[in-house]
């Protein structure tokens, strides 16, 4: 069997941690691409939020409309016939 010289060990030691160092600059980058992808998904779930509080507001308004509508008809209905 042969002997497994240290400078040996030591090259296959340095090449394991160039590979280590890569890994953690490839993690730092998916941990930052990860952070803009969380910051657009809170802008995201702002706009929602805000395009809910307009549409909330506007199905109040036609409801608002509606009611106006219905109490006119009710008024006209009860008005006597005066033809003209």
């Amino acid at each position: 069997m042969t002997e497994i010289d240290g400078s040996l060990i030591f090259e296959v030691l340095k090449s394991i941690q160039l590979r280590v160092d890569r890994m953690d600059l490839t993690l730092g980058e998916a941990k930052s691409e990860l952070g803009s992808i969380r910051c657009h998904l809170i802008a995201t779930e702002g706009d929602v939020k805000n395009i809910y509080g307009v549409v909330v507001r506007q199905d109040d308004r036609l409801e608002h409309i509606g009611r106006r509508l219905e109490l006119r008809e009710l008024a006209e209905a009860q008005r006597p016939y005066e033809p003209k």
